[in-house]
């Protein structure tokens, strides 16, 4: 009779729920039972686990062998359990004295040779580690910069269980043979997700998108800059080629990079969706999504069979999500997009289990005028019908357009602009020193609250503890009267007006900015340009 346990981690979204695994040995005919609510591929574990310990060095105990995970009730899966199995298994069996497994957390997958292959979401696993009072962990060698990212754990990186078995043991640790030189290690083949591209939504330091390259476009120029500032929504719509994929891709130029925290939360959310990129364990910048136009609910959102995974919403938090060809899109698809919107995270309740994944992105939405994209420009021959332009631009639905605060129109841009080469355009690094200004200013008037931006501020605040001065209201009040503001979009107007302000030096809001305010969120012409609302 023997009996070991050890502590491994089950994820839930990019939530981790600690699970202590217990292995039991008694006499009788020898079995393998696993139980604790595994799915498919952890039941296959068995058959991992036996061939890996005999390929190891160690003796498969003869014996009838209970594997529980407990608590019971939470679902399990995945094969990140293997090694965890195998190391209490061996503690059961007397290899590994039991003391030694007790306090500590084990994730890996094992090879039937008994290699350790790394898996997706360690970080998510390690920070749940952490937080139920764990300060051991054993992760595959291959994930071991991941897992250090956590203050106060100590990480120990194995290739084999055979190196797993020495430490605990005290022998020598045998050497492992790592890839062959100039071939990819096939064990990082587990950190990836078919399809789902390395790195995706992430741009290579030396490569990231100039503003100087835009042609043109002072007016959307701007309002990006604002979006930057405030972390607002915008919605930018004109005719094919005038620049509008262009000026979404510069905007996470602008932004500032994450903060340790945020940093934290989208690596742990690209970790599980596996599109970390290899020797990069550590997303410090802030991620850029853009889905096809024809993408599912579950994609946007998150799901999938059994218990969802991230959808394109969590893959940009603290990000950008860019939806081009908004107007082509599913209405039902784009309406998911008002809970995220408002909240900054997502919940996904499917009959395996609800998930609550973190959403927080700015939403840059694009597109043409109508169908055939001429309507509204000077000899543009557009062939659509009035009833075609107004079905086309009802498909964006108005509780979705309520929650955007910068609606901007972008012009065909003309020939000067066109071959002026870039003359006196600002650079991505000059909007983004601005940038940062008007973010640290908004930061020093919310000390002592838990809100960094203007977006974030709930209209109630703006109005009570942060006024302005009623004569600059005036219009916006007018406007509101009128049915031209719902008592959304008002909220929405005052928070633009204290970016605009930011990035100005502006102690609080004048007439001026909030009337620019007013024009980005209606379209309606206010006499104020950008460059006056400086």
């Amino acid at each position: 009779m023997g009996f070991a346990r050890t502590c491994s981690v089950a994820l839930v979204g990019v939530d981790g729920v600690v699970v202590e695994v217990q292995a039991d040995l008694e006499p009788g005919v020898a079995a393998f039972t696993l139980v604790g609510l595994p799915d498919k591929s952890l039941v296959e574990a068995r058959d991992r686990v036996r061939a890996a310990v005999a390929n190891s060095g160690a003796e498969w105990p003869q014996k009838k062998l209970t594997v529980g995970l407990s608590p019971a009730s939470v679902p399990k899966g995945g094969s990140g359990f293997d090694l965890a199995v195998a190391a209490a298994v061996l503690g059961a069996a007397g290899r590994i004295d039991p003391r030694e497994l007790t306090d500590l957390v084990i994730i890996g997958e094992l090879g039937l040779d008994g290699r350790v292959r790394p898996v997706r979401g360690v970080l998510p696993a390690v920070l749940a580690a952490a937080d139920a009072g764990y300060r051991q962990v054993v992760v595959p060698e291959q994930t071991a910069a991941e897992a250090s990212l956590v203050p106060g754990v100590s990480v120990l990186g194995v290739r084999s269980l055979r190196q797993l078995i020495a430490v605990l043991t005290d022998e020598p640790v045998p050497e492992e043979e790592p890839a062959a030189d100039g071939r990819p290690d096939a064990l990082l083949a587990g950190l990836a997700v078919p399809g789902a591209g390395v790195g995706a939504g992430q741009w290579a330091p030396d490569r990231v998108p100039d503003l100087a390259d835009v042609a043109g476009q002072p007016e959307a120029r701007r309002a990006l800059e604002v979006a930057a500032a405030g972390r607002h929504h915008v919605f930018f719509t004109g005719p094919p080629g005038a620049g509008k994929t262009m000026l979404a891709e510069r905007l996470p130029g602008l932004l500032p990079p994450l903060s340790p925290k945020e940093a934290l939360e989208v690596t742990a959310v690209h970790s599980v969706a596996g599109t970390l990129p290899p020797g990069q364990p550590l997303v410090d910048r802030p991620p850029y999504c853009a889905p096809h136009h024809s993408a599912t609910m579950a994609s946007l959102v998150g799901g999938g069979t059994g218990l969802p995974r991230p959808g394109a919403v969590s893959m940009a938090h603290h990000g950008v999500l860019f939806v081009d060809e908004a107007a082509e899109c599913s209405p039902k698809v784009l309406d998911a997009l008002r809970q995220p919107l408002e909240s900054g995270h997502v919940i996904v309740a499917r009959a395996a289990g609800m998930m609550r994944m973190p959403a927080r992105f700015v939403l840059v939405l694009a597109a043409n005028p109508c169908p055939c994209g001429r309507h509204g420009t000077s000899g543009g021959d557009c062939e659509c019908r009035p009833s075609t332009v107004r079905r086309y631009r009802a498909r964006l639905s108005g509780p979705l357009m309520d929650r955007i605060d910068l609606r901007v129109a972008v012009e065909p841009v003309g020939r000067r602009e066109l071959l002026a080469l870039g003359k006196d355009a600002e650079t991505t690094a000059t909007v983004a020193e601005r940038v940062r200004a008007a973010r640290e200013r908004a930061a020093d008037r919310f000390a002592g609250t838990p809100w960094r931006t203007n977006s974030e501020v709930p209209g109630h605040e703006l109005r009570t503890r942060w006024q302005v001065a009623t004569s600059a209201l005036r219009q916006a009040e007018r406007d509101l009267e009128n049915g031209l503001l719902t008592a959304r979009g008002l909220d929405r107007v005052l928070r633009v007006a204290w970016t605009v302000a930011d990035l100005a030096g502006h102690d609080r809001p004048t007439e001026q900015d909030v009337a620019w305010a007013l024009e980005l969120r209606t379209g309606i012409r206010r006499g104020v340009s950008a460059m006056n609302a400086r």
